[in-house]
């Protein structure tokens, strides 16, 4: 196979379309296509269906995309190899995080020292931030939880406990504490399946033997606490994610100890890319900084 032909069928896939492929290789449509075509012919595999103005990567052509993918970060990684030296870091660095609280400090001192980079980060679930990470659709990975998989490298981040969280009001005026075993009495107000706050309250139940269910189901941290605000029932949250919102109180529980232990996780196969090593000592400093 030729590497114009991988390096155009990565570019279609990328980009979502032969027209903006072409334009972001600086060659024609028609090159682009025939180099794609050349190399399902060659191979006897469909990588693309084709309909009107849409293609859309068959299963081949999804686990080609991911091998391409790596392929040329590894590219990319030769080239910053020659360049470390003589240039400043630059590009996007995307973050998968359960709560951006637990590594804004890190986001900053990272920024003061590589200003050229683009940092977006985007909020999800366990399941969703790890399929983003494996996928190359992500860099950098938080989560609520300890993370041990032969193929990620992981930072413990620390621990926090998870909270009751009620509308200010909803309990008796003066209450700042709460039984666990008393939660089956009030209106439940869950995260999505996946969330790691879910699992952890699910887990502490379970232990307990106690018969715990939703009355509500939400997705997302944010829909969560709009339902609780409401006044629709408890709902849970570790204490690095409850932020300001006067609407809202965080109840600590006074009969079990649950807590929320926070990772950051990388591809192990991407540890030498100059983002991720950048971010990952900006990560270091912040911990080491905590600790002293």
């Amino acid at each position: 196979m030729r590497y114009s032909q991988l390096r155009a069928f990565h570019h279609v896939a990328l980009h979502g379309g032969f027209s903006r492929a072409a334009r972001a290789l600086n060659i024609s449509q028609p090159s682009v296509s025939d180099q794609v075509r050349q190399l399902e012919q060659r191979h006897d595999v469909l990588l693309f269906t084709r309909e009107a103005r849409q293609v859309r990567m068959t299963d081949a052509g999804e686990a080609l995309f991911r091998l391409t993918s790596e392929m040329f970060e590894v590219e990319e990684r030769i080239g910053a190899l020659f360049d470390e030296n003589r240039a400043a870091l630059s590009g996007h660095l995307r973050i998968m995080a359960d709560s951006a609280m637990h590594i804004t400090d890190a986001v900053r001192l990272f920024r003061e020292s590589s200003p050229e980079v683009f940092v977006t980060i985007r909020t999800g679930n366990t399941e969703d931030l790890l399929r983003r990470l494996r996928n190359y659709e992500a860099e950098i990975g938080v989560v609520g939880n300890t993370i041990s998989a032969p193929d990620l490298d992981s930072i413990d981040l620390g621990r926090t406990p998870i909270l009751a969280l009620v509308a200010k009001g909803y309990l008796p005026q003066g209450t700042r504490r709460l039984r666990f075993r008393d939660l089956a009495q009030y209106p439940l107000i869950y995260r999505e399946v996946g969330s790691r706050t879910r699992a952890q309250v699910e887990e502490e139940a379970g232990r307990l033997k106690l018969s715990l269910m939703p009355a509500i189901e939400v997705e997302g941290r944010e829909g969560m606490r709009e339902v609780v605000a409401s006044g629709a029932g408890i709902g849970f949250i570790s204490e690095a994610e409850f932020g300001h919102d006067r609407r809202l109180k965080a109840i600590p529980f006074e009969d079990v100890d649950i807590g929320m232990p926070e990772s950051l996780v990388t591809l192990s196969a991407r540890r030498d890319v100059p983002l991720i090593r950048g971010f990952v000592r900006a990560v270091q400093k912040t911990l080491a900084s905590e600790a002293a």
